[in-house]
């Protein structure tokens, strides 16, 4: 069942009584809590997004061959990141969204190779700001699912070069302590915590990867512009959710299940409360293939596309996704897209077009 992020608030608090009783209550309270005030009223909690902001930063030649050109990236970064935030330089722009103590993890998308997936030259473009801003390197990490996808993306060479972490979720180990639980009923298998493991409880859980859950204190998701087959897009819920925790397999082939899991998974506080920015790599629009590169079909868009909600990115890729496909003259894919309106109830972002405003930079 989804259930609203800001119904959950603490209870308990009564109300202040007036007159002699009042007096009496007051007086009562403070000798049995030993001369403590009464606690306060919870603060109110903020209300959900009316509406969200995505800025699309782009460039004639950012792509050329299939090759990011890495100078032309790195501008869009920049021009991208002080339209988004508002701020007067970019080291301004990024302290508005980490301090030099946090560790930041840059969640990439590799498996889908080099061509297709997340593109390094885009994250060579933040990392340089962030070292721009004093972020030490130390304090950077490039993340996938598996180490064996971010070798084959070139991400060993990009984290040599800038001396920054690269890590996998599934080498760092699971968290038995943090976990999504679910009644559909998975099989572990090799790799997850609960794997050779036996009992009725055992595949109702998956289990947070150590390094999300207590290394990490603030998270960037790059996604590239790919079409998935169950959910439309391979984007940041998916990207985020399905990286983070074991026994995915259960989800993942089912529009309905992957509908209700991607978006209540991502809501939990390690990852919706820590993600400072979220940017589609759209230099590429790749309309079929999913996990595969096919280069004939997908359109080249030199963009880069930022915000703070993940949702309304997502959204705004199903869309051009179709539109592409639709230019193509390739069939409608008509994905199931409860994921993304579910995602709204639980108020991680804006999922309805209409209310997603788009700004516009470009960069000669």
């Amino acid at each position: 069942m989804l259930v609203s992020r800001n119904a959950q608030l603490i209870t308990g608090f009564q109300p202040l009584k007036s007159g002699l009783a009042g007096f009496l209550w007051l007086f009562l309270t403070f000798c049995v809590v030993g001369g403590e005030a009464p606690a306060p009223a919870p603060s109110p909690v903020k209300a959900p997004p009316v509406e969200a902001r995505v800025v699309v930063a782009s460039a004639e030649g950012a792509l050329e061959s299939f090759t990011p050109q890495p100078e032309i990236v790195r501008g869009l970064v920049r021009s991208g990141l002080l339209k988004l935030t508002g701020k007067p330089d970019e080291r301004a722009a990024w302290l508005s969204l980490v301090s030099t103590q946090d560790i930041i993890g840059i969640k990439v998308l590799t498996a889908p190779g080099r061509y297709s997936g997340t593109r390094k030259e885009v994250v060579a473009g933040i990392i340089e700001g962030l070292r721009d801003a004093g972020i030490a390197p130390g304090n950077i990490v490039i993340w996938d699912r598996y180490l064996v996808d971010l070798q084959l993306g070139g991400y060993a060479d990009l984290a040599s070069r800038y001396g920054v972490r690269m890590e996998g979720s599934v080498a760092a180990g699971w968290d038995e302590k943090t976990f999504y639980e679910s009644s559909i009923l998975g099989k572990p298998v090799f790799g997850d915590l609960e794997f050779d493991k036996k009992g009725d409880a055992v595949g109702r859980n998956s289990f947070m990867s150590k390094l999300v859950s207590g290394r990490l204190t603030k998270l960037i998701s790059v996604a590239p512009m790919l079409n998935h087959n169950t959910v439309g897009v391979s984007g940041h819920l998916c990207s985020l959710a399905l990286g983070s925790v074991d026994n995915t397999l259960r989800f993942e082939n089912e529009a309905v299940r992957m509908a209700v899991a991607v978006p209540e998974i991502y809501n939990m506080p390690q990852l919706a409360d820590r993600l400072v920015l979220a940017v589609t790599d759209a230099l590429l629009c790749q309309y079929q293939g999913e996990s595969r590169t096919l280069l004939h079909y997908s359109a080249v868009l030199n963009e880069l596309r930022f915000s703070h909600d993940p949702v309304a990115l997502d959204t705004l890729s199903v869309q051009e996704l179709e539109r592409q496909r639709e230019l193509a003259n390739v069939p409608s894919k008509k994905e199931k897209l409860e994921v993304y309106t579910n995602a709204q109830l639980l108020e991680l972002g804006i999922a309805d077009p209409k209310k997603i405003k788009i700004e516009r930079v470009g960069i000669r």
